[in-house]
């Protein structure tokens, strides 16, 4: 499973990689609004990622993880419907989000399934 956690952080730190320099390209009023929040919410999805990654039991912040990829998808649609993101930033934006969705989905089945002790 660590190898999954592993690809998990990898895809969150290149959905990272990704969004910088187009939130740098944010009018300056909304660089420390909507930007922001969504900087503060792509922070958390890779704290939660590690924290996952570092934990025993992970279901609760699976959870928390899937919240915040959920709440980022809809910030990042938010900058979209405003015009500071155009549509194919948006749609490789949120082909990483959808992306890092499944690998999420697939370690909530993981731990799931595995035999409790």
């Amino acid at each position: 499973m660590a190898t999954q956690d592993f690809k998990t952080l990898t895809k969150v730190k290149d959905m990272m990689l990704y969004a910088y320099p187009v939130l740098a390209q944010f009018p300056k009023a909304e660089k420390f609004s909507l930007a922001q929040d969504i900087r503060r919410t792509m922070d958390e999805l890779l704290e939660l990622t590690i924290t996952e990654d570092k934990k025993y039991t992970k279901k609760t912040t699976l959870e928390m993880m899937d919240i915040t990829n959920e709440k980022l998808k809809h910030y990042v649609q938010l900058g979209k419907d405003l015009g500071f993101i155009s549509f194919h930033k948006y749609e490789v934006w949120e082909k990483h989000l959808v992306e890092i969705g499944k690998m999420i989905g697939g370690l909530f089945k993981s731990v799931n399934s595995s035999p409790k002790s």
